[in-house]
């Protein structure tokens, strides 16, 4: 039986959501709401009237529901959605106790203020900059005081984004991410230790990872740590899950997505997949000068160095770059493009499966399908930059390295964990640049925002679930390819698991991928990106759920698997 229009979000509310936690906001959104409502009842006199349009000679509309009709359903279908994300519970948004437990902030985000010489923030710019977000005033933002001058400075990156409200799925304030690990944990040091090896590893090919003896001391040390929670085979950390996400088909296959590799169709031109390089072997910021200069935001003085040879994604320092300067949601909109060019079947939910006299188009159709891809960016960038700036504002990795380097050095007695201390990653790290500053994939390091949410890794988790949303993820991609070691060509794939490689697996390879690029460049932690991509897909669930009774078609609904590996209909 059709279902009636206006009834939406009846049976399948998210578990996940909550509403804003403040009561100013939800006081601010009830004074809007209520208003509309009037505004909305005071506008509902018919808007077309028959007699009128035929004293005008105009044609009598044919569609069904015209006029008021029309109008008052689609009233109601805004309507419901708004209240049904109002009603929603309040979530808790818990930080983890650094920026109170450190009075000197050493735990907490700071770049582009001033610092001192260890790279402890400015006490007075920080309180500045905590009243402009417990205020929110835009002016106040203004008088944040940075540490470097106007010509030479990067400036923050946006923290009033964290404040704007969306019109479509949950409002951003309506999401929480558990706390990240504290400054002294164990876990906090497994996740340092793996960035201190991705560091080391930038070189390496992918396709090379299981004879590579660096790799093997790598998987040995991480695998000895007392606290991490990357994946592992049999309790050990192996070159097939090192630096991976234990995502469904995500330890399948090469650790690069097929998505990166396709050529891919761009309306009448093909894009062939190979990219500009960074020359291997050049590092930035591994120093104190260059380290501090950065933190107090000042543009770096040496620039990056380009191959003049253009390679496929073959090693860490490949795909930093791919991550360094791609537009958010290019990798899911070229993964689109590939499949809707290889004809690759549409989820079972889509109503035009089984028409025998239509096909989707607008609804359920290519223009649908590629445009819904970037149509969840914007949501996923205003949920995690609430959370970064907002809840969390954790210090980037390159940040704590730092602390390492100077309470190894005995410059500072930081709460540092012994694994962090005891690593052969840290060993490596002075013994091949002298210091223990992390090693970063990009001159200018982390953009000057907070670390955790992850906004690229946010944006990958919500496209990625609009796409598994739209096609068929159980369809097992043929002839995987894999780039060899110089990424020059394009290799036949031909391992034991060759024919397991699914729409699904690597749609959410592709999220690993992108999301821990921003790792491997040094400005991202393991949490960071696997919290921001479940984050992203409950940004795209939502608006699933606000978008699932606007269609007339009847359907199912949109099938999938979610990151978590528990099947979901909406």
């Amino acid at each position: 039986m059709k279902k009636t229009k206006g009834s939406l979000h009846k049976k399948h509310a998210p578990k996940t959501a909550g509403t804003p936690e403040s009561p100013e906001r939800r006081a601010f959104i009830g004074g809007l709401t209520t208003a509309a409502v009037a505004a909305g009842m005071v506008g509902l006199e018919p808007a077309f009237s028959p007699e009128a349009a035929s004293a005008a000679g105009a044609a009598k509309p044919a569609s069904p529901g015209v006029g008021p009709l029309r109008r008052n359903a689609a009233y109601k279908v805004r309507q419901d959605a708004a209240v049904f994300q109002m009603q929603l519970p309040l979530p808790g948004h818990p930080a983890n106790g650094d920026e109170d437990l450190y009075p000197n902030r050493i735990a907490s985000y700071s770049k582009g203020l001033p610092h001192n010489s260890l790279g402890e923030v400015d006490p007075n710019a920080y309180r500045s900059l905590l009243a402009a977000l417990a205020s929110g005033n835009p002016a106040d933002f203004e008088n944040i005081p940075m540490g470097s001058s106007p010509a030479t400075r990067f400036k923050l990156v946006n923290p009033q984004c964290g404040l704007a409200f969306a019109l479509e799925g949950t409002d951003s304030h309506q999401l929480a991410q558990p706390p990240a690990p504290a400054f002294r944990s164990a876990w906090e040091a497994g996740e340092i230790v793996e960035n201190y090896w991705m560091a080391l590893l930038r070189d390496s090919s992918f396709i090379g990872y299981a004879s590579d003896p660096l790799v093997a001391m790598a998987c040995a040390d991480l695998s000895v740590l007392s606290d991490f929670r990357g994946p592992k085979a049999g309790g050990q950390v192996t070159p097939q899950t090192l630096f991976r996400d234990n995502l469904p088909g995500a330890l399948l296959g090469p650790y690069m997505s097929q998505f990166f590799f396709l050529t891919t169709p761009f309306g009448a031109e093909l894009v062939e997949r190979k990219m500009r390089t960074p020359v291997a072997g050049v590092d930035f910021m591994t120093n104190a000068a260059d380290w501090l200069a950065i933190q107090n935001g000042n543009r770096p003085a040496a620039p990056a160095q380009f191959d003049p040879q253009r390679r496929y994604v073959r090693n860490g320092r490949d795909l930093s770059e791919w991550v360094h300067i791609d537009v958010l949601f290019q990798g899911y909109f070229n993964a689109a493009l590939i499949l809707m060019a290889m004809g690759a079947p549409l989820n079972p939910g889509n109503p035009y499966n089984t028409s025998q006299t239509q096909d989707g188009f607008g609804t359920f159709g290519g223009p649908h399908l590629a445009a819904s891809v970037a149509q969840v960016a914007p949501a996923a960038l205003k949920a995690v930059w609430f959370q970064k700036w907002y809840v969390h504002r954790r210090l980037r990795p390159e940040v704590f390295a730092g602390r390492v380097h100077f309470r190894a050095t005995g410059a500072a007695s930081y709460p540092i964990h012994s694994n962090v201390l005891n690593s052969q990653a840290l060993s490596l790290t002075f013994s091949k640049f002298g210091t223990g500053f992390l090693p970063m994939a990009f001159p200018e390091g982390s953009p000057l925002h907070p670390a955790y949410g992850a906004g690229h890794a946010t944006v990958a988790g919500a496209c990625v679930t609009m796409l598994k949303a739209l096609f068929d993820e159980s369809f097992v991609l043929s002839n995987p390819v894999v780039p060899d070691a110089a990424g020059t060509s394009l290799l036949p794939y031909a391992g034991p698991d060759a024919g397991m490689l699914t729409v699904g697996g690597e749609l959410n390879k592709l999220a690993s991928n992108v999301a821990t690029g921003r790792n491997i460049a040094g400005v991202h932690w393991r949490t960071d990106a696997i919290e921001s991509l479940k984050l992203g897909e409950a940004i795209a669930i939502s608006i699933l759920r606000d978008q699932r009774d606007t269609f007339n078609e009847d359907f199912p609904g949109f099938v999938f698997t979610k990151f978590d590996g528990s099947p979901i209909t909406i």
